[in-house]
């Protein structure tokens, strides 16, 4: 789940979930590693399990596993407990802490072995950890480290095959000036930590109130909740809404090694074209091309790329190789002709605000006995 974990969002998805699982808390176990480090900790656990139990109607185990310093024996019963398990989920907090105190602690292959017998649901942070690599928010987005990656519990890839980092709150945009997608990284930042990854490593982006539901027996995956769910890989950039069904190889498929030089090809040939059409002074097609590509979905590079295009665009518009009256013809005799029927009309104040609207774009108009001419005064 991106997020939303705890909303009413997903009540149904939880009840959904946990109607495969056995009645009893023994089988239902709440993980509060990851949100453990926080002073308000009791409260959140409290708030979590109400949830469950009046919202979801299911009663389920806290197991509370903090620090990895705890003793002996209350790691003994976390893993215990986990090991009895068919549903486990974890939520907020901090997807490097979690996955330190799981590691140190020996929780982190007892997580991984849920799936081989029931459910596991891993929201917001949680959901930072199950792919190959986790991204460390707090310590690039709050501390300003340099991106880079941590070795997740790649339950995702041990369990489908399918080798992929998991990005929660894809769509967020609590920085409102700033861009804070992708889990609070921005564009430029995600863009630099993919350049990081194995080549055939994709990111798979979850929304906010948004969830993924992988059917081990089926091999599908099922997007549900508010938003969708995003499949990122070089420069393709699928998106697939709420209610969407893929199977794991059309998953695969769709961020392919082979899939995605193709796509930058073809990106760097329609680039070359628009170049080509500037060079030789064809403003107009250079423009409809452009413009054609900036609806594809495109990463980081390919903007920069239409941005260069763009800055041409703004020198060429000063040089002799545009014929700005060639350009301008069709709409100044457009309004020209709408200018003569105001005034056949008799409409002169409708004459007269067409004619001094040309005039504020630097196009005077004169107006003869047999035409009416124009002329680019600057």
């Amino acid at each position: 789940m991106g997020s939303g974990e705890t909303s009413p969002t997903m009540v149904t998805p939880h009840q959904k979930i946990l109607a495969n699982v056995p009645a009893g808390e023994e089988s239902s176990v709440f993980l509060d590693t990851p949100f453990g480090f926080q002073e308000n900790a009791d409260d959140l656990s409290v708030r979590i399990s109400d949830y469950f139990k009046n919202s979801v109607g299911r009663d389920i185990q806290l197991v509370s596993m903090r620090t990895d310093t705890e003793s002996e024996a209350t790691i003994a019963r976390a893993v215990a407990a986990i090991k009895q398990a068919e549903w486990l989920f974890a939520g907020p907090g901090s997807p490097t802490y979690a996955l330190t105190t799981w590691q140190n602690s020996g929780l982190a292959a007892h997580v991984r072995d849920v799936l081989t017998r029931g459910s596991v649901v891993f929201a917001s942070a949680a959901a930072l950890t199950l792919g190959s690599h986790t991204v460390p928010v707090y310590e690039i987005y709050k501390v300003g480290q340099q991106p880079f990656w941590l070795s997740g519990l790649n339950i995702l890839e041990t369990h489908t095959g399918l080798k992929a980092v998991v990005i929660p709150h894809f769509d967020n945009t609590e920085g409102a000036n700033h861009d804070t997608r992708f889990c609070y990284l921005g564009e430029t930042r995600l863009a630099m930590l993919e350049k990081l990854l194995p080549a055939d490593t994709f990111v798979l982006g979850i929304d906010e109130h948004t969830g993924v539901s992988f059917d081990i027996d089926e091999k599908t995956a099922t997007v549900f909740g508010r938003g969708a769910l995003t499949l990122r890989k070089g420069t393709t950039n699928q998106t697939f809404a709420s209610g969407s069904v893929l199977t794991w190889d059309e998953i695969a498929a769709a961020v392919s090694v082979d899939r995605v030089i193709q796509v930058e090809d073809d990106n760097e040939s329609s680039i070359a074209g628009v170049n080509a059409l500037l060079q030789e002074g064809n403003i107009s097609q250079a423009v409809a091309e452009l413009l054609e590509l900036d609806t594809q979905e495109r990463d980081v590079s390919l903007r920069r790329e239409i941005h260069a295009v763009i800055s041409q665009l703004g020198d060429l518009a000063a040089t002799p190789k545009v014929d700005l009256v060639k350009i301008l013809s069709p709409f100044v005799e457009m309004l020209l002709q709408l200018r003569q029927s105001a005034r056949s009309d008799g409409r002169w104040a409708d004459a007269d605000l067409i004619r001094d609207s040309l005039l504020t774009q630097n196009i005077a108009i004169k107006d003869s006995a047999d035409a009416t001419t124009w002329e680019i005064t600057q």
